[in-house]
């Protein structure tokens, strides 16, 4: 079971994975630790993260990047408008509102979801994991900014289900640094808690988090954001001032050519690092524009006077988060600074006099989150045993429900006959799990949406659930209960609905009910913050932790006929070991269907057709990388043979054949770069077979020459160990027949004189002809030799006869009568092993160390 963090980056993305002896950070296939998000389209196959880095300068228009700022936000979002003006790509709104991603693919024009090419990236990702791992990745665990709606969120899920992934988790990027760094601290304190802010300032978004932390857990105590303050916006006020600096100097508007942009936006993120180090930096460009070369120069300080509209806004989530978490500056003991965009020194002093403290850099700014989703995916797993660590997330959002009111309450309800009650205020743990009843007397629907959009930009309305039908069988109205889940990813969702009926007042036992589905459905307290909510949404101490905080949450809403969260049926008053005999009506509960529509979230069947179209490009990939490959296999092979004629296989080939040879290496090479420049895979392994006819009986000359001295030696060293062995006087052969011995020695004669006949035949021949003594058919004289000798040269010796005694002390008598008619002398060597005659005759020699010495091992054997 694959155990994996993906940090999904705007700028770039990073990999980790868990293994026993700790969490590694994946390189991808130029080495690097960090994998840039862009997906390049070209005419005949996709280039995907480093490859398609390296196609922008040239493909700029079909160079998809920054996908993280496009997915699941709808067009008209200002924040996605004032980012489609910096893109070389094209991006128009889609039929549904929402954007669509224009690119040039085999050929033709194509229109692209936010959700797909994230899925492609995705896909990337999953390879540079399984190429480390040598094993297939599905589970995996998923960093996305805490800002991210529900919208997203489902997105998210969508691209990871073309890429073939399974999220076990979507993990709030700031939780992920706070879980790193967590994790590995010993000496975090059991009662006092330590409280630590995490600044991450990144590419594209500021993010702040305040954690608490005490031995083996941590909590989120507060969250917040800027979506668009990041290191992007400080590249963009040097492009813009450099930009008319040029425009005014040399005359030149970059904004009219995507790759001119691109080259200067690239330049400025460099000098932005140079500024982090040094007091001024100098920016030169080559043939930006217009084929003219562009020089500039800026102070930091006159660069971060420039910025001061960003840098005023870096304050804002930092009262926020500290106003939430209900701490003064004095609380907060340590900050930590993670992110690209963090690395300028201004956003570094703000930091120091807003919480009166240093900022530390303990954790690597790039990697901290992609180790974070890893350690939270271990901690998932089944497979790995992870220090005890307990992780109490929170929800950046407030979600209520509506519904309409029914017809006798609509005087009182207002004129939009609309209810509503806050099911999830911000803050609340995931996951989590409430309960409403509500009394109708048919079908219903309940919408789901954020209490406030204020910071958002998104329409407030989530989803829409149809509860129904259903039918009571009493007249009155029936008794609803809903169950609502804010799961693990942070995904709302009306889970199921329940009609309950009472029936006759009965005399029923009751018992103390097990965790089992009524137990989930009814239970209405439990710690909050329990080991559980971690690990998974589905397990009982989640569904009961949240019955109590939707009841304190809505305390002042109408009765419970308008939906007042159920705090009545409380079996917590029932949990009890014995047996009480009480009255109680029987309950009957029926399941309701509930239909889901979620607004702006991709259907099921067009994320399979998504999944379908994902394989095939993906196909298509492979079998032009495949192509590539053999083209490159059928040019190195003329480069690499045409060599070799001039050189070592000079010798074995006649002139002629070599220059027809030459000239045929020549044609192909001319044919590849002229017709032969784009050829499907079968052309070019046909081709290389083509050469090969030729050059291959040249290669084998050689090659032949080159080994055929070793395994001559190796015959003959064959040959002569049986000989001598054959005729010497060793003590240790003279239990072999005369005969035999007669038979080595002719086997050995004749395999020598077959090498003879062969070696002075082949010696006769000129380098360049085709060899009569082959190495394999040398070897496999030397194996028939061997074959034939060895079984009569390492003959076992004849076991000596075996000594006459009595059957009596092979199991020694208990009295001590008989034992004493035994000769003192014959009982130890009787009672060990049947070897014990040979070690006490004198007669044979010692063990030699020949390799055909086989006697002390036969008899070991025959003991």
């Amino acid at each position: 079971m694959s155990v994996v963090g993906f940090d999904f980056g705007n700028e770039s993305c990073i990999v980790a994975v868990a293994r026993q002896r700790g969490i590694d950070v994946v390189l991808n296939d130029e080495s690097k630790r960090e994998t840039p998000a862009i997906v390049c389209f070209g005419d005949k196959q996709r280039f995907l993260g480093t490859a398609g880095a390296a196609s922008t300068m040239m493909n700029p228009k079909n160079s998809i990047s920054q996908i993280k700022r496009l997915i699941g936000r709808q067009f008209a979002d200002p924040e996605l408008q004032q980012d489609i003006k910096t893109f070389p790509f094209v991006v128009t709104e889609g039929p549904d509102g929402y954007p669509l991603i224009h690119a040039r693919y085999l050929g033709e024009s194509r229109t692209f979801t936010p959700t797909q090419v994230f899925g492609m990236m995705l896909s990337n990702l999953k390879e540079i994991a399984e190429k480390n791992l040598n094993a297939a990745v599905v589970d995996c665990c998923i960093g996305i900014p805490l800002y991210f709606t529900d919208l997203q969120r489902r997105a998210v899920l969508d691209a990871a289900t073309i890429a073939g992934l399974h999220p076990l988790r979507l993990f709030h990027e700031t939780t992920a640094t706070a879980l790193a760094y967590g994790i590995y601290k010993t000496d975090l304190p059991e009662n006092d808690q330590l409280n630590v802010a995490f600044v991450d300032v990144g590419h594209a978004s500021m993010q702040v988090c305040i954690a608490g932390f005490k031995k083996g857990q941590l909590k989120v105590l507060s969250q917040s954001y800027d979506r668009s303050l990041g290191g992007r916006d400080f590249d963009e006020v040097l492009f813009n001032h450099f930009a008319a600096k040029f425009k005014e100097e040399y005359k030149i508007d970059v904004f009219q050519n995507a790759r001119a942009c691109l080259r200067l936006r690239a330049a400025c993120e460099k000098l932005k690092k140079v500024l982090s180090a040094n007091p001024e930096a100098p920016l030169n460009i080559e043939c930006l524009m217009d084929e003219k070369d562009v020089r500039g120069f800026i102070k930091r300080d006159e660069f971060e006077q420039l910025s001061l509209p960003i840098l005023e806004r870096v304050k804002g989530p930092l009262e926020k988060a500290l106003a939430e978490a209900g701490l003064t500056v004095e609380n907060v003991h340590m900050v930590e600074v993670v992110g690209s965009g963090s690395r300028v020194p201004a956003i570094n002093k703000i930091l120091t006099e807003f919480f009166k403290k240093e900022p530390r850099r303990t954790m690597n700014a790039s990697e901290c989150v992609a180790r974070g989703c890893a350690l939270q995916c271990a901690i998932l797993s089944p497979t790995f045993k992870v220090r005890e660590f307990q992780v109490n997330e929170s929800f950046p959002f407030s979600i209520s429900l509506s519904w309409k009111a029914p017809s006798s309450d609509a005087q009182e309800s207002g004129p939009d006959n609309k209810q509503s009650t806050l099911v999830f205020p911000k803050g609340n743990p995931i996951p989590s799990v409430k309960a409403l009843t509500i009394y109708r007397s048919g079908t219903f629907s309940i919408d789901v949406q954020y209490d406030d959009v204020s910071g958002l930009q998104t329409p407030a309305k989530i989803s829409t659930y149809t509860i129904g039908p259903f039918q009571s069988t009493k007249n009155e109205k029936a008794k609803v209960k809903v169950k609502v889940r804010l799961n693990v990813h942070g995904i709302i969702s009306v889970e199921s609905a329940t009609l309950l009926e009472e029936e006759e007042e009965i005399e029923v036992p009751v018992y103390k009910e097990p965790a089992g589905e009524n137990s989930k459905m009814e239970t209405d307290e439990a710690p909050a913050d329990a080991a559980a909510a971690a690990a998974t949404p589905s397990t009982n101490d989640n569904d009961v932790s949240m019955q109590d905080a939707n009841t304190k949450a809505t305390a002042n809403a109408p009765g419970a006929e308008n939906g007042t969260p159920e705090a009545g049926d409380k079996p917590v008053q029932m949990d009890t070991d014995t047996k009480v005999e009480a009255p109680k009506k029987k309950v009957k509960k029926i399941n309701i269907p509930v239909v889901e529509l979620v607004y702006g979230a991709m259907a099921a069947t067009d994320v399979q057709k998504a999944v379908e179209k994902e394989f095939e490009m993906a196909l298509q990939d492979r079998v032009m990388e495949e192509t590539k490959d053999k083209k490159n296999a059928v040019e190195a092979y003329v480069y690499d043979m045409r060599n070799k004629l001039n050189d070592k296989y000079q010798e074995f080939v006649i002139d002629s054949e070599r220059e027809a040879f030459t000239a045929k290496l020549q044609e192909v090479e001319d044919w590849l770069y002229e017709d032969g420049e784009d050829e499907t895979k079968g052309v070019y392994i046909a081709k290389l077979e083509e050469l090969k006819k030729q050059g291959d009986p040249i290669e084998e000359r050689y090659k032949e020459y080159m080994e055929r001295g070793t395994v001559i030696d190796q015959l003959a060293y064959c040959i002569n160990s049986y000989r001598e062995a054959a005729m010497s006087n060793d003590p240790k052969f003279d239990h072999i027949d005369i005969n035999e011995k007669q038979k080595v020695l002719n086997e050995c004669v004749e395999a020598e004189n077959w090498l003879r006949e062969k070696k002075q035949h082949q010696d006769s021949l000129p380098k360049y002809a085709t060899p009569v003594l082959l190495s394999a058919d040398v070897r496999k004289k030397a194996e028939a030799v061997d074959r034939f000798c060895k079984p009569i040269m390492t003959k076992p010796k004849p076991l000596p006869p075996k000594p006459a005694t009595p059957e009596a002390p092979a199991t020694p008598p208990p009295q001590g009568g008989e034992q004493q008619q035994q000769p003192p002398q014959e009982n130890p060597n009787a009672s060990t092993n049947e070897n014990a005659g040979d070690n006490a005759n004198p007669a044979p020699p010692p063990a030699s160390a020949e390799p055909m010495e086989t006697d002390k091992p036969e008899n070991t054997g025959s003991a």
